[in-house]
């Protein structure tokens, strides 16, 4: 496993990490397995993975119950991510940035994750209702008082209505996170920033024009989140073959069997690359392709199934070559909206 290092602190994380929502959140419901993701969170760190993502939301609460778990066995060996700043309910997800909720919400994560701190404690939505500097004061009084020890932002914005060609690794949009820009310069001034979570991946390539070069420029992790294109670019998924009605890929129009058929290019270009290099996969691929993209970037890619957590993990020892990548940057925009 690589190593990588982000923030002020140069914190040293393995190249790959796992995005943990999928085991109790947003994806099909039937597949969970507790014992499961058990066994796919420790098959991570056996594999060397060291960032556990996670959020209070996801389930809601269920998530980090089950990390918990592990790290009361394992707390030395994880990097652990987690988030606030949204509720979700019955049909609703609303954020929340009061000061006083987000400190009782990081006490109440502390105790389900059976730990003393968090290592990187993420703002997950801006409350449109509370100044974004009271809310990133809040989280700074937490590092004070040693239960946080740094502090990211997510940058999960809308995405919009692109049409064709919106997506794919030529067609980023320049402008898509002008406004967590903004956000970013203005709690900069409150605390230093150490992470940022935001989408990267071959199908959605937009934080590599403003984002990620701001990160890079300050020493900033860049967390790739949706780093397979929830689990599209793995491959893996037929077109037509549908969803069950509670993943969030049921509703989304790039899973439509049109659009997936549409999009299928992309995932033929990753298996032509991988065909050269012994033994890979294209989800290895466009992970290897994203480490490529910056020295801070760490892909989170999601999973519940242990053999996937250990493929992608081996995706940190994938060397592209310029051929390699220069194939990938031909490769044809996604197509289809995202919203």
């Amino acid at each position: 496993m690589r190593y990588r290092t982000i923030g002020t602190g140069a914190v040293r994380v393995a190249a790959i990490g796992l995005g943990c929502m999928p085991m109790s959140w947003a994806y099909s419901a039937s597949q969970r397995d507790r014992q499961g993701s058990l066994r796919t969170v420790r098959a991570a760190l056996d594999a060397g993975c060291t960032v556990l993502d996670t959020a209070d939301m996801y389930g809601p609460y269920t998530n980090e119950l089950l990390l918990g778990r592990v790290l009361r066995e394992r707390r030395d060996e994880v990097f652990l991510a987690a988030k606030c700043g949204l509720l979700a309910g019955d049909r609703h997800i609303v954020a929340n940035g009061r000061p006083a909720y987000i400190k009782r919400a990081c006490d109440a994560s502390l105790r389900r994750l059976r730990t003393d701190v968090i290592d990187l404690y993420q703002l997950h939505r801006i409350d449109p209702e509370v100044p974004v500097e009271e809310t990133w004061g809040a989280m700074s009084e937490l590092v004070a008082a040693g239960k946080v020890r740094a502090l990211g932002l997510c940058a999960l914005e809308p995405r919009g209505r692109r049409g064709r060609g919106g997506g794919g690794p030529g067609g980023a949009v320049a402008d898509r996170y002008a406004r967590t820009l903004r956000v970013l310069a203005r709690i900069q001034q409150v605390f230093p920033v150490n992470a940022v979570q935001a989408e990267l991946s071959v199908w959605s390539p937009e934080a590599l024009r403003g984002l990620l070069p701001w990160c890079e420029a300050r020493g900033i992790g860049l967390l790739a989140a949706m780093p397979l294109g929830n689990g599209f670019l793995s491959g893996t998924l037929t077109p037509g073959g549908g969803f069950e009605p509670e993943d969030l890929r049921a509703r989304h129009p790039r899973f439509t069997a049109e659009m997936m058929a549409a999009n299928q290019p992309l995932v033929a270009g990753l298996r032509r690359v991988a065909a050269r290099h012994d033994g890979a996969t294209a989800a290895q691929v466009a992970l290897a392709w994203l480490l490529a993209q910056g020295r801070h970037v760490v892909p989170i890619p999601g999973t519940k199934q242990e053999h996937w957590a250990r493929e992608n993990a081996a995706a940190s020892e994938l060397r592209l070559t310029p051929q390699d990548l220069a194939e990938i940057a031909a490769l044809p925009p996604a197509q289809g909206s995202w919203e």
